[in-house]
């Protein structure tokens, strides 16, 4: 009986990709780990110290110290941009597939009219010559801005106007009317001024962003802005060219194998076979949900993502992100002391997210691989060039197929 535990820093990229300056040269300098290590250089993270990660990211700054006897590596993105959704669907082994890149005005009369033929409300609601769409008089749909401009649309919703149930039937009909890669429908209990049926918070949180040549392009919603995390979130992603039969989960479930979800993972990656603990923002209740089932499961593929790390890049929030990592350090420590000797666990990231990069918006940057195997020390896990390979090694851990892309990981499944 073994397990397979994956633990995705949601953000915590080691430094900015090769292709970056010819692709996103806004990330041109970016490397998350390495400054906060230079921000905060007497503090230490003492799981991930003893993980490696001064192996990876080699800051002489910084009071942490590499540990030979680490098992590290690193791995690039093989999807463009740096997305969450796409990174994660990497990681369970999808090969990514070229974004759809289209500005929200270029779906918005085609949105409007599929909802106003289904009966919705709907009215345009404009900021420098752009237009977002607010329906039902609770849901607001533009650009996702914290996302690549162009390839994800947001449903923001106020749940205290328009329940979860109904913003998911606008959400369908709005996946089936645009090509872009994801659609995100989320909200929570927003108030302002403590009225629960004013939409207020939501439209300060409104911003207008502008393309290359500087010239407005892209409206919607800051996310961390609405309020809609604070109390009541939850959130669906409607994905674009991913089949989730060629995944880790299911490939796992057809060997006997189930997987448990947790954060913002469990939100975007099918797993109908196994345990997804939805709309878990808070770093310590991931952690407390991960470690209650490794206590009472001692088969099956774990994967948990850690959503507050990215939060805090996106707030450019230095101090926020390191407190985060402190409380991660603690939950992976909780996860360490119940592994056994059967057990692997790896650490990693999805893209970066550099706080002091000037702009709240992800970064494209190579992401650690950090492991932890019982009485095995100072293996080399290699520098990866996809995420997909920790999918294809949790599948080739339990002898299930493998999955569409990806190689396995031979140190970490090649006893079992």
């Amino acid at each position: 009986m073994a397990r397979f535990i994956v633990v995705v820093l949601d953000g915590f990229g080691i430094g900015e990709m090769p292709d970056v300056a010819e692709v996103r040269p806004q990330d041109c300098g970016a490397n998350t780990a390495h400054k906060l290590l230079s921000h905060f250089p007497l503090k230490r993270l003492p799981t991930l110290e003893k993980l490696g990660l001064q192996n990876v990211v080699a800051n002489p700054a910084s009071v942490m110290e590499a540990n030979p006897q680490a098992n590290t590596g690193c791995a690039e993105l093989a999807h463009q941009g740096g997305d969450t959704f796409m990174g994660h669907q990497e990681i369970m082994g999808t090969l990514p597939k070229p974004p759809l890149v289209q500005p929200f005005q270029h779906a918005l009369e085609v949105i409007e009219k599929a909802l106003q033929q289904q009966g919705y409300d709907v009215e345009r609601i404009t900021r420098q010559g752009l237009s977002l769409l607010q329906v039902e008089r609770g849901v607001i749909i533009g650009d996702n801005l914290e996302a690549d401009l162009g390839q994800v649309y947001n449903l923001t919703c106020n749940f205290n106007i328009v329940p979860l149930a109904k913003l998911l039937e606008i959400a369908a009909i709005v996946r089936k009317n645009n090509p872009v890669s994801r659609n995100i429908a989320f909200g929570g209990d927003i108030d302002f001024e403590g009225d629960t049926s004013s939409m207020q918070r939501i439209f300060n949180a409104i911003e207008v962003k502008t393309d290359h040549s500087g010239v407005p392009t892209y409206i919607g919603i800051n996310a961390p802005d609405s309020g809609a995390y604070e109390k009541g979130f939850q959130v669906v992603h409607l994905g674009f060219g991913v089949d989730a039969n060629t995944q880790a989960p299911y490939l796992l479930h057809q060997q006997g194998v189930k997987t448990w979800l947790y954060g913002k993972v469990a939100d975007i990656v099918q797993n109908p076979h196994g345990q997804s603990y939805l709309s878990v923002v808070d770093t310590d209740e991931v952690f407390r949900l991960l470690n209650q089932d490794l206590s009472q499961h001692s088969e099956g593929f774990f994967c948990a993502n850690i959503q507050e790390t990215d939060l805090s890049g996106h707030q450019q929030d230095p101090k926020q992100y390191w407190r985060v990592l402190e409380r991660a350090d603690l939950g992976l420590s909780k996860v360490i002391e119940q592994m056994s000797e059967q057990d692997v666990l790896i650490v990693m990231a999805d893209h970066g997210n550099d706080p002091f990069i000037g702009h709240t918006k992800h970064t494209r940057e190579k992401v650690p691989l950090l492991a932890v195997k019982q009485n095995h020390s100072a293996l080399l896990l290699g520098q990866r060039t996809t995420l997909s390979d920790v999918g294809a090694t949790a599948c080739a851990f339990f002898s299930a197929e493998p999955p569409e892309n990806g190689q396995p990981i031979e140190c970490l499944h090649n006893e079992f």
